[in-house]
């Protein structure tokens, strides 16, 4: 089921989006760039490697593996009623997105997964290569946290899939630094998080980057009151202020990141913006 539906269908998806979103920010161009692009795509490619590997060959199965046990254990929400099968599939799909909402709030919340997350956030530019930049070390922690959900959820192995690919598909849109009619950007956004919405989440000012948690739908921040709009993407500056020197972000020192001891984010946001 994976090699079929995730490695055939998702891949091809998946890199049509890439190429679509790469060819679509290089000519309709959101924010202004700080970096060479050439070399952030090095970095966050290399960075993606281990992440990547971990899960396609770790987190993928493990979540499937749990889904297609619990069709014989009848475990979570879906088995506590008979609806059809599309129903229970669209309940899995929204409360599968309201998890990681939760999950992306406990990746700024607790410290131990902040040192993980923080490195995506070090990026000093975003676009679709910014999705790509994670720690592996991350994706430890999501395997306990999207297993149980899954579970309590009761979501089918093919759902868990679907999902995952339409995530991944959403996580490169909403990083991608493409500048979509505003009139248009503002009517998508009532529905799902789009990269106007998304920028302000990268911002050094710590009161944005704690806002617009959501991954797909943006009614999540909206519910719980963590979304925050109609900040011009000219005064966001992307990144973490205390980690805003370029050295100090090459692959091998943002993967030793985590297992450093970690800088408190200070005020200093305020100075970098205005610059």
């Amino acid at each position: 089921m994976i090699n079929h539906i995730f490695d055939i269908y998702g891949f091809v998806i998946l890199t049509c989006i890439f190429v679509v979103l790469i060819i679509l920010e290089s000519i309709f161009k959101l924010r202004r760039s700080v970096e060479p692009k050439f070399k952030r795509i090095i970095i966050n490619t290399v960075l993606a490697i281990p992440a990547f590997a971990l899960l396609r060959f770790m987190l993928i199965p493990a979540m499937v593996w749990l889904a297609v046990q619990n069709e014989g254990w009848h475990f979570g929400l879906n088995y506590l009623y008979d609806l059809p099968t599309w129903s229970e599939n669209i309940i899995a799909f929204i409360l599968l997105d309201y998890g990681i909402y939760w999950w992306h709030i406990i990746l700024h919340k607790m410290p131990l997964m902040w040192r993980f997350h923080l490195v995506h956030h070090t990026d000093l530019d975003m676009d679709v290569t910014t999705a790509f930049r994670f720690h592996f070390g991350e994706m430890f922690g999501s395997v306990i946290y999207r297993g149980a959900i899954i579970l309590l959820i009761g979501a089918s192995p093919l759902m868990v899939l679907i999902y995952e690919i339409i995530f991944e598909a959403e996580t490169q849109f909403h990083h991608s630094n493409t500048k979509l009619p505003i009139a248009f950007e503002r009517v998508l956004n009532k529905i799902i998080v789009t990269p106007r919405m998304h920028g302000i989440h990268h911002s050094i000012i710590k009161h944005e980057t704690d806002s617009n948690y959501a991954t797909i739908f943006s009614f999540w921040d909206r519910l719980h009151k963590t979304i925050r709009l109609n900040i011009h993407q000219n005064d966001v500056v992307i990144g973490v202020p205390v980690y805003h020197d370029a050295t100090e972000l090459t692959v091998g020192k943002l993967l030793q990141m985590p297992f450093t001891k970690i800088r408190e984010w200070k005020d200093e946001g305020k100075m970098l913006s205005k610059k």
